[in-house]
């Protein structure tokens, strides 16, 4: 006899990046080995009245839904002052709530947090995952006259299969966020083990300056870039260049597949709290992007033990987030 197990978290972020890249409803079922009704009963209650999905958020609504809070009329303010504090750093409620309790600081459950956000006026403001739904991608048959043929290519199934054992730091993902128009753009590479973000801004996506941009970002880490995996966009034609200048190996995943870097692909969701899809790039300064990247690489998460990305990617003690 099969017992059912419920979704875990990494099987909603799975889902919201599929999503994102539009995939039906049967491959997500498909993709996460998981009964199609299962993925249906998911979106059903984890999308948002605009029809997007949020991975955090459909979680901790599951979380909610399964436990409840007994305990917000038991904290005291002094504890709430300190959450909040927390949540302007840009950190979730999940986030918050460990982090707090890793430092003995306080011990409130990120359910609560929750529902103290849900019964106030501060929730838009205070969760990242209140964004837009996404306007639909070019056409397969459009995007594929601008993909897939990229010279001397070398596809992600080469890859070596340390990489998928995130065993090391010094394998990044790579990927481009696109400014209002199509104008200017964000360069953003992030290492699989540490969580660690590197983001670079550059006025056009361009090969030239998107090879210029990643050469910058990975020279002070270079004996700790040993593989770098890439979309599939034009604008990494330029792939050879950097390969040398840095003396790494760049893969690139499979079109369409954009699960196959899908730590980079949260990333870019993370990023877009600071720079909403639409926003105009060319206004953006190198101080803005670099402060939002400092954002994330000083954010605890759950998979680091709720360390910060800065913290395992120089191997640092955990220290008192600055508030």
């Amino acid at each position: 006899m099969t017992h059912y197990r419920h979704l875990n978290q990494n099987e909603r972020y799975q889902i919201e990046a599929l999503v994102t890249a539009q995939v039906d409803v049967s491959s997500i079922a498909k993709q996460l080995a998981r009964h199609i009704d299962t993925i249906k009963r998911e979106l059903a209650r984890g999308s948002q009245p605009d029809g997007s999905y949020c991975a955090e958020l459909a979680h901790a609504l599951s979380q909610k839904r399964k436990t409840g809070s007994r305990n917000a009329r038991r904290i005291d303010q002094d504890c709430w002052s300190l959450v909040w504090k927390h949540l302007d750093l840009g950190l979730s409620p999940q986030q918050v709530a460990q982090r707090l309790k890793e430092q003995n600081m306080a011990r409130v459950s990120h359910e609560c947090i929750y529902q103290k956000l849900y019964a106030s006026a501060q929730l838009p403001a205070q969760l990242r995952c209140q964004r837009k739904k996404r306007r639909a991608r070019a056409t397969a048959k459009r995007s594929n006259s601008r993909r897939g043929a990229i010279r001397d290519r070398v596809g992600i199934e080469e890859r070596p299969a340390i990489v998928e054992q995130k065993s090391r730091i010094g394998d990044w993902e790579g990927d481009t966020v696109v400014g209002k128009q199509h104008l200017g753009g964000l360069v953003t590479l992030v290492d699989r083990v540490s969580r660690y973000t590197l983001v670079g801004l550059v006025q056009r996506r361009c090969a030239n300056t998107v090879e210029s941009a990643i050469v910058q970002m990975l020279t002070p880490h270079k004996e700790r870039c040993h593989t770098v995996t890439l979309d599939n966009g034009s604008e990494f034609a330029n792939h050879l260049e950097f390969a040398q200048a840095l003396q790494t190996d760049v893969y690139f995943a499979k079109p369409h597949h954009p699960w196959q870097r899908g730590l980079n692909e949260n990333t870019n969701g993370l990023l877009r709290h600071y720079f909403p899809k639409g926003a105009n790039l060319l206004k953006v300064t190198t101080e803005e992007v670099q402060r939002s990247a400092n954002r994330l690489n000083h954010r605890p998460r759950k998979c680091l033990g709720w360390r910060t990305p800065h913290e395992v990617f120089y191997d640092l003690p955990m220290t008192a987030l600055t508030l």
